[in-house]
């Protein structure tokens, strides 16, 4: 594998949504949890949102360009 592929669009976007998945499941556990640690939760969920903002930029720049 070079490292072209590990760094290529499709790459990105798996370890992205790995990641993000990941939050998911922290954040679950982290809000079953008294008493609530409101500061982890609020910079976890910040960072969830921001995972989403990439993987839907390169979903974007992923898909053919229709003709006008």
């Amino acid at each position: 594998m070079t490292f072209e592929n590990l760094r290529s669009p499709d790459r990105q976007l798996i370890e992205l949504r790995m990641e993000h998945a990941d939050l998911n499941a922290s954040i679950d556990r982290l809000s079953g949890i008294v008493p609530l640690d409101e500061l982890l939760l609020r910079r976890l969920k910040k960072r969830r949102l921001a995972l989403r903002d990439q993987i839907h930029q390169i979903e974007r720049d992923l898909e053919p360009k229709e003709p006008a």
